[in-house]
């Protein structure tokens, strides 16, 4: 059996960028909170908490702090958070992934143009979230097609377009080209990270050669997600695993190939030990 990790698989540089600071400002032995998880995944956040940092996931929860270090997460946040942070008696560490950061910069700028605006990502995802806070009622998310077949935009209105750092690339063409039909006076920035393509395009091929393929990541994390999705259409025996407990290697037993790829907010050590897993059952198999 022969076992094959996609090379763009794991952190990512603005992920691995806020773990990196999260890990720093706990050693210093003030309190530490995280506005939100740092990222989609459980092994990182529950490590860091044995470590003192707290998660705070509300805006009443940070109106009560006054004291120590309130880190931005690597989705970023609302124009109204920092806001509010100012406000507050603490030290503000922001791990913002700087391509979310230019994201906030387009929607601003084009937000005092006058012009509209569409996110096409998730709405419930904190990353869409924050990106919408620094528009005004000009803001429109989409995700789906029949979204983008509803959307109305008022006459001589002109339209900027951007998108989720991890949203589908494919999807995301689909969804613009919906939308231009409308005639309207659109520019349309694909804001999805290079990091992103790049590992949907290395998910995809390697699904199309194996037999199985193992995609390791949170279940809350919307790359991990897509990467699932993309997987799956290609290669029918594809398992979504947050750690190795997940994964009942027992049925690998009539596999050739397996592919292993992970989200973006997938620690290393837990790629490594799947991907060992899978080697020594190829070993025990020869």
């Amino acid at each position: 059996m022969e076992v094959q990790l996609a090379k763009s698989a794991g952190f990512c540089f603005g992920v691995k960028r806020a773990v990196d600071m999260v890990y720093e400002e706990a050693k210093n032995g003030e309190k530490v909170y995280t506005y939100g998880p740092i990222i989609h995944n459980e092994e990182v956040v529950n490590d860091l908490k044995e470590k003192g940092v707290c998660v705070v996931n509300t805006l009443e929860e940070l109106k009560e702090i006054t004291k120590g270090t309130v880190i931005i997460r690597s989705h970023g946040v609302a124009r109204e958070v920092y806001e509010l942070l100012k406000k507050q008696n603490v030290r503000i560490v922001d791990a913002t992934c700087p391509f979310v950061k230019k994201i906030h910069n387009i929607v601003k700028e084009h937000t005092e143009q006058g012009e509209e605006i569409i996110i096409i990502g998730n709405a419930k995802h904190p990353e869409v979230e924050g990106i919408k806070g620094w528009g005004k009622e000009n803001v429109t998310v989409i995700e789906t097609a029949e979204e983008a077949q509803k959307y109305v935009v008022g006459e001589g209105k002109k339209v900027c377009i951007v998108s989720q750092t991890t949203f589908n690339y494919k999807k995301f063409q689909d969804l613009v080209e919906k939308i231009s039909k409308k005639r309207y006076d659109i520019i349309a920035l694909n804001t999805i990270c290079n990091a992103t393509e790049v590992r949907q395009r290395e998910a995809r091929q390697l699904a199309k050669v194996s037999d199985v393929m193992i995609v390791i990541g949170g279940k809350t994390s919307s790359n991990t997600q897509k990467l699932y999705e993309i997987c799956k259409k290609e290669c029918k025996n594809t398992y979504y695993i947050q750690t190795l407990v997940n994964l009942d290697l027992e049925s690998f037993q009539s596999f050739r190939s397996v592919g292993i790829t992970a989200g973006a907010s997938t620690p290393n050590n837990i790629i490594k030990e799947v991907q060992e897993a899978c080697q020594n059952r190829a070993l025990n198999k020869c």
